[in-house]
């Protein structure tokens, strides 16, 4: 049935929009402008039904803007693994992974580490740098105190067995990355290491929404790194030769004791010989450490229990025996330790605790 009202309407659109619109279904977005133009909308001053307006109606544009990517404003933080990045370095640019073949400017190299992130990172802020290192009886060494003291630098420690093995370590660097990604504390880690075990701790982060890049030290052949932690990795980056020769140094080594000190391995030495060690060992550890570090020590006479341990551990493996039983040789090893450093650092005639051996 036909509805009368139907014609209302077509008279009503044509009167709007015009005749060759309505019968020939012309493109009215095309005549009249797109959808998001601001205009204004004409031909309906005079239609039926709508009440007079003072003038053309404005359609409210709808305000569309083109957004570029955003800036990197999240948080980072820095996992420093000190035992591979100082083994790596040390083989790269010394020859030798010993720590005591070469010299690391702790700073210079944290710096380095943090100009590094700037450039991943120009727009992100550093929580701060972890620095995971082994220590006996997880006490700083003067070194580590001196990197404690650096501002956005937490020294986190694990511990130093007989032969100076890192033990500890991983799992110290783990529960970090974990804890912090669980917190949303950080948005990216940095994660310089090689060592297999973090493979988990990587993929514990990831799930939180970290990003977790992987930094390794150029190695001096082969690999350096294992294999299932890279892969893990969003993004690795390589520090390369020339960053590592701004922070190390290559020592050359005092030569080996001579017939004076030989002894027979495993036997007891002479309280002479002891307190000769103990004047072998300072002088070896102010090449290796540093003489800035060990003036820390001075004027004495009490050694740090750290520094006390490791002068027993050093003088043992040069023994091949045991002095934890024998306290006079205990005390003749500290006398020579003094002695030269004393010597050293000019406080010529400076009693130490206990008198020096009869020689």
């Amino acid at each position: 049935m036909h509805d009368p009202g139907e014609d209302d309407v077509r008279s009503g659109a044509t009167a709007a929009f015009g005749a060759d619109a309505h019968e020939t279904g012309g493109n009215l977005v095309a005549e009249h402008g797109g959808p998001l133009e601001d205009h204004p909308v004409a031909g309906f001053e005079d239609a039926p039904g709508l009440p007079e307006m003072p003038g053309a109606f404005t359609r409210p544009a709808v305000l569309v803007q083109s957004v570029s990517p955003p800036l990197h404003f999240g948080t980072h933080a820095l996992f420093v693994d000190v035992g591979y990045v100082y083994a790596a370095m040390g083989l790269l640019v010394a020859g030798s992974a010993e720590r005591r073949a070469f010299r690391v400017d702790a700073e210079q190299l944290i710096t380095g580490l943090i100009d590094e992130a700037r450039t991943v990172f120009p727009e992100g802020r550093l929580l701060r740098v972890y620095w995971y290192d082994g220590a006996r009886e997880r006490v700083h060494t003067v070194e580590q105190r001196q990197i404690a003291e650096l501002p956005d630098v937490k020294v986190r420690l694990g511990n130093l067995n007989a032969h100076n093995q890192q033990k500890g370590v991983d799992s110290l660097i783990r529960s970090d990355l974990e804890s912090l990604a669980r917190n949303h504390a950080i948005d990216d880690a940095v994660v310089i290491s090689g060592d297999e075990d973090l493979v988990s701790a990587v993929e514990a982060a990831q799930s939180y929404g970290v990003r977790v890049h992987l930094w390794g030290v150029e190695p001096a052949y082969g690999t350096n790194q294992a294999d299932p932690l890279v892969w893990e990795a969003d993004v690795t980056r390589m520090l390369h030769r020339e960053f590592c020769e701004t922070c190390v140094t290559p020592v050359i080594l005092p030569p080996s004791s001579g017939g004076q000190l030989a002894v027979q391995p495993g036997a007891p030495p002479t309280a002479d010989q002891a307190w000769r060690i103990g004047q072998e060992i300072a002088k070896r550890w102010l090449v290796v450490r540093g003489r800035e570090n060990l003036a820390d020590l001075m004027p004495g006479p009490m050694l740090p229990q750290a520094i006390d341990r490791g002068l027993l551990v050093d003088a043992e493996s040069v023994l091949q025996y045991s002095l934890r039983p024998h306290e006079d040789l205990r005390r003749a090893l500290r006398n020579g330790f003094w002695d030269r450093l004393n010597q050293e650092f000019g406080i010529a005639g400076a009693d130490p605790l206990e008198g020096s051996p009869t020689r």
